[in-house]
């Protein structure tokens, strides 16, 4: 039976705060997260460096090159490793060429950005090895460079294209702004020794960089990965004009200051912008009218007043520039006025960016990725009640005519269900959303509610299909429309991961697990190509001698963004990545060279390497197995290969014969986790199987009730030819019950912790006589 779920509602990610001690956050704010110590550092060093400058101990331009380097080098860091990341669709799925091709438009873009940091860095270092009047020429080179690169980076970025309409308005609320900013540079730019050309160029460029940045902090997008970038962008383009505009001669030494901030947070904002990309699509937020309405006038009339005081009049550039303001303006106000007369007429066809079209009067449904923000915006403050949001999850490959009756019949059955206590939003084809007016507790039993309605079979065009929807519910509070509809979607994702058919709630600690989730499906793929990979190695003793008989190789993934990530944690992520064969592969071959090399060294250990069932009933895995002992000239009866009791019910058959097929080798196997079950004790008469290993939950002291279920376990062990295994083994009354039990083996903290290759090897050396 084939799959296919209902796409999600589009994703909607957390905001993030706009000042720079927060920018540079590696995952949103609401998540907890912390900003990244070496930008701090980085940032602290550049203020360091800044105040020896202005002190006099340190040349200006020294200082300049000294904290681009540091703030580029570190941002190339981060860029470069964005660069190596996967350019396939999250999740690693098969998906087609233009899927491809959007999944990787971020890692094109780090690339691009990656070398405009190092060529803003490598512009700010060579300024102190040129001669004065080659400077201006290698910072204008540095700066076209930097430039095309930035423009080239943030055009992969842009995911999205605005209809002509909202690309004429946006370019006439910020043409009026323009202009002011490019005055308030004209007026504050030196007069002195500059040509009227240059100023005017130099001026027209900060003016057109800082009305960008201003668009970036008030824009719709100001709090997503993009907007960072273009921040970023703006104000590393800004320092290098400084930097290009410098005065000759000894002048030049504390004006080069000023360009070592925004050089030192531009770069490491794009870096910062890029990162949060790679991060679900960042929530877009109402525009802020008013800062691109007060502060370039304000701006100007701080100009004009510090021009005044100078004893300086305006000059005619001047009056043109401000004179020049007035058209956007007046343009600006008769398409806004021409725009409302059109959409007013009798017959005038809706704006689509604003308008919803209406369902059609029988249908039952209310439309809309607009009406439903609007429905959540007009309810009074502070809400009370609760967002449902419910994808469908068919479980059949339907044709689009039928997911499309399928989703009217489910809106219809939801409206049945709701029709006293909500109202049901269609979400064009992706599911539903419901806004109730209840209580939590209410809320949750209509939520239930709807499950059962929704998991009815649906009879369309003839066939009938079935759903296993997943519902994420979210409080309503004073929080933005946006932001609800995104809490109560990543409680409908976390339903779905828990297997569907439940209603799940939103907390911060769901989101939480999600961008986490999200970071390890990201970072994963790759990372044994990287060399991440790691593992350590905790000694098995002998109970009675306390003597280590073997080890077991553990793995460890060591990334520099996330930590260090254990099996736990990233097993089931590989798992849904199809890259747990690649994994374990890596392990296998690690763990036999190891094994190897203490061989070498006299000592006769067994290594044991866990195996997840779908590797172990992976065709090659036997073959594989001994190719690699072969390779490191291992022993066959060296090696043990453990696979978790749990999971081999569902593929019994395959995992007896890939058993059976490595004992004909002389490879010795362990069933872990062993749970003592009575279907447990009888399916362990058929599996061939060498070592049975027991957790702490079995292998109790003497006086506990479990302590006959250890005995009954040991005697069929005994009676199998198997040996017994107590592994996590905390304490000593752990240990010695274990071994009264009759458990000849031992393993856990109590005797031996995880540790390194040396440090095990050092552990060994306390025991002369080691060996099998």
């Amino acid at each position: 039976m084939s799959v296919v779920r209902v796409p999600p509602p589009c994703p909607l990610t957390k905001a993030t705060a706009v000042p720079v001690a927060s920018v540079f956050r590696t995952v949103p704010s609401r998540a907890g997260a912390r900003p990244l110590l070496p930008e701090i550092c980085v940032l602290a060093v550049a203020a360091v460096l800044v105040a020896l400058g202005a002190a006099g101990p340190v040349p200006a331009l020294a200082v300049v090159a000294l904290a681009g380097a540091a703030a580029s080098t570190l941002a190339g860091v981060r860029l470069s490793r964005l660069t190596l990341g996967p350019d396939s669709p999250a999740g690693g799925a098969p998906a087609g060429r233009l899927a491809r091709r959007r999944a990787a438009r971020p890692r094109r873009a780090a690339a691009l950005l990656h070398a405009a940091v190092v060529t803003a860095g490598l512009t700010a270092a060579v300024l102190p090895l040129a001669s004065a009047g080659y400077r201006p020429a290698a910072a204008s080179a540095g700066l076209a460079g930097t430039t095309a690169l930035l423009g080239g980076g943030l055009f992969y970025l842009h995911r999205s294209r605005p209809s002509v309409r909202g690309q004429l308005h946006r370019l006439l609320d910020l043409a009026a702004s323009g202009v002011c900013l490019v005055l308030t540079a004209w007026l504050l730019l030196p007069y002195a020794g500059v040509p009227v050309p240059v100023r005017l160029a130099v001026a027209a460029a900060l003016g057109l960089l800082a009305v960008d940045a201003l668009a970036v902090l008030t824009g719709a997008g100001r709090e997503g990965g993009t907007a960072r970038c273009r921040g970023g962008s703006a104000l590393t383009l800004f320092a290098l004009v400084l930097l290009a505009a410098l005065p000759a001669g000894p002048a030049a030494g504390r004006a080069a200051l000023l360009a070592v901030p925004p050089l030192v947070v531009g770069v490491l904002l794009v870096a910062a912008g890029v990162r949060q990309v790679t991060q679900p699509v960042p929530t877009r937020r109402a525009p802020m009218d008013w800062p691109r309405a007060v502060l370039p006038p304000v701006a100007v009339a701080l100009a004009v007043i510090h021009q005044l005081q100078a004893g300086l009049l305006p000059d005619r550039t001047a009056v043109l520039l401000a004179l020049a303001v007035v058209p956007p303006l007046v343009v600006r106000q008769l398409f806004g006025n021409a725009a409302a007369t059109s959409t007013n007429e009798p017959g005038a066809a809706p704006d689509p960016a604003s308008a919803v079209a209406p369902a059609p009067a029988d249908s039952g449904r209310s439309v809309g990725r607009a009406g439903l923000l609007r429905a959540l915006a007009a309810r009074p403050e502070p809400a009370c009640g609760a967002l449902l949001v419910v994808d469908l999850h068919l479980t059949e490959l339907p044709g689009r005519l039928v997911r499309d009756d399928v989703a009217a019949e489910a809106v219809r059955r939801a409206r049945a269900v709701a029709a006293h206590d909500g109202e049901v939003f269609d979400l064009a084809g992706t599911g539903l959303a419901v806004v109730s007016g209840s209580g939590p507790v209410l809320a949750y039993a209509l939520g239930t509610r709807l499950l059962t309605a929704l998991s009815r079979p649906y009879e369309v065009s003839g066939a009938v299909l079935r759903s296993r929807p997943s519902i994420g519910l979210a409080e309503l509070g004073r929080g933005q429309p946006d932001d609800l509809f995104r809490q109560a979607d990543l409680a409908r994702r976390r339903a779905a991961q828990l297997g569907r058919d439940r209603v799940e709630w939103y907390d911060a600690y769901l989101e939480e697990q999600l961008v986490r989730r999200l970071d390890l499906e990201r970072e994963l793929p790759g990372a044994v190509a990287r060399g991440e990979l790691d593992l350590v190695y905790q000694p098995v003793l002998g109970l009675a001698d306390r003597a280590p008989v073997g080890t077991e190789a553990l793995l460890r993934w060591r990334n520099p963004l996330l930590g260090t990530v254990f099996p736990a944690e990233l097993l089931p992520v590989a798992e849904d990545l199809d890259i747990v064969g690649e994994l374990g592969t890596w392990v296998l071959d690690r763990a036999c060279r190891q094994l190897a090399a203490w061989t070498v060294g006299g000592r006769r250990l067994w290594m044991a390497v866990n195996v997840t069932t779908r590797e172990l009933t992976s065709p090659d895995f036997v073959p594989r197995t001994a190719a690699v002992l072969e390779a490191y000239g291992v022993g066959p009866d060296q090696l043990v290969v453990e696979v978790a009791e749990p999971k081999v019910a569902a593929e019994l058959p395959t995992v007896v014969a890939r058993l059976a097929g490595l004992r004909s080798m002389g490879i010795r196997t362990a069933l872990d986790d062993f749970r003592a079950e009575h279907a447990s004790l009888a399916q362990l008469r058929r599996l061939p199987i060498d070592l049975l290993k027991v957790g702490p939950e079995v292998a109790m002291a003497g006086g506990d009730p479990h302590r006959p279920l250890l005995d009954v376990v040991v005697t069929v062990a005994e009676r199998l030819g198997l040996e017994v295994v107590a592994e996590e083994l905390e304490s000593a009354h752990q240990v010695s019950g274990a071994h009264r039990a009759g458990c000849r083996y031992g393993q856990g903290f109590e005797l031996a912790r995880p540790a390194t290759a040396e440090r095990v090897e050092a552990y060994f050396e306390e025991f002369p006589s080691t060996s099998r």
